[in-house]
């Protein structure tokens, strides 16, 4: 197994290891990874070192990893690249729904698969992907407002909370559909709690936490908070403790961070959706190793994201990310 790490503006089709393409076997798969940006946390740092080890635990498949480093045109360019290369099925975390719809038809008109992985690409495009592997968000946001309502009837507060919600990045499929779940499911089970306010977190916690310290400034009473992932929802907390108001809000999130954990076993925080990055990469390079092997692939291949919470917790291993 040989893997070709590139990042940032590192394009060269140059791969490292000493086998050219014709002189690999017939049963061996050169497959390409185009990635979101791994310096933004801790999820795709982990995601990422879990493909390399599943890809080196594979004698029949190579590997060129890449990152976009959260830049839409150098996404766009990295998948030229590896459509020049002539690999035999590409990966690719979107940073961007729609922006690159082209490249993934480019690399279908080339008969090269495009496995999209994490978050999915937006609908128009979806004749030109062979298989979306990963989470489903749509569900994660529904089971993060399922949470929060539990929440609040335990509270018996279910008739008057007020909450606000920090979202992903804007035009980031995942933050789009973990938004969209949480918002059509709460009015179904909790149809009396307000949701006052939605500002975007951008993945990343210090925004995050200016965010809600603002939401703090401008709302006397919150009772609840939903963050897209635990790592802008700590931020929110953070914002809550220095302002002296964390004890009487419910904060939930969409995706479970070590931190977020932590500030669950701290009785800080009080649940999220329990989702593993390396289950998410390895289902990534064995859902593009089926469908090149010409296995039967659904075109939503999900993986489960169950609900954690303070009374669950211990059933959880915390995340490594």
């Amino acid at each position: 197994m040989k893997i070709s790490t590139k990042f940032a503006l590192v394009c060269s089709t140059a791969m490292i290891g000493t086998a050219a393409f014709g002189e690999a076997h017939m049963d061996t798969y050169t497959i390409g990874i185009t990635q979101n940006n791994v310096g933004v946390d801790s999820y795709q740092t982990t995601y990422e070192q879990a493909f390399i080890a599943a890809a080196e635990a594979n004698d029949n498949v190579e590997v060129v990893v890449l990152d976009a480093g959260g830049d839409v045109a150098r996404q766009i360019a990295q998948m030229e690249d590896l459509i020049q290369q002539e690999v035999d099925a590409i990966i690719i975390w979107p940073t961007n729904g729609e922006a690159v719809i082209p490249a993934v038809r480019k690399a279908s008109q080339a008969d090269i698969p495009v496995i999209v992985t994490n978050s999915n690409i937006a609908e128009q495009g979806f004749d030109f992907v062979a298989s979306f592997s990963g989470p489903d968000n749509i569900t994660q946001g529904s089971r993060s407002a399922e949470i929060m309502c539990d929440r609040f009837k335990e509270l018996g507060i279910e008739d008057e909370a007020q909450i606000v919600q920090i979202s992903g990045q804007p035009g980031y499929t995942t933050a789009i559909e973990r938004a969209k779940g949480f918002e059509d499911r709460l009015p179904e089970v909790c149809p009396n709690v307000t949701l006052m306010e939605t500002q975007p977190g951008d993945w990343n916690r210090e925004k995050s936490q200016q965010v809600m310290e603002a939401f703090l400034v401008k709302y006397d009473d919150i009772d609840g908070v939903y963050a897209g992932d635990d790592n802008m929802g700590v931020g929110a907390l953070n914002a809550a403790k220095a302002a002296d108001r964390a004890e009487g809000i419910t904060f939930v999130g969409a995706t479970n961070f070590a931190v977020g954990y932590e500030a669950m076993a701290a009785g800080e925080y009080w649940g999220s959706i329990y989702q593993s990055p390396v289950d998410d990469a390895e289902a990534a390079l064995q859902t593009a190793i089926d469908i090149l092997n010409g296995e039967d692939v659904p075109f939503l291949n999900y993986f489960d994201t169950p609900k954690i919470t303070q009374d669950n917790m211990d059933e959880f291993e915390k995340p490594v990310f």
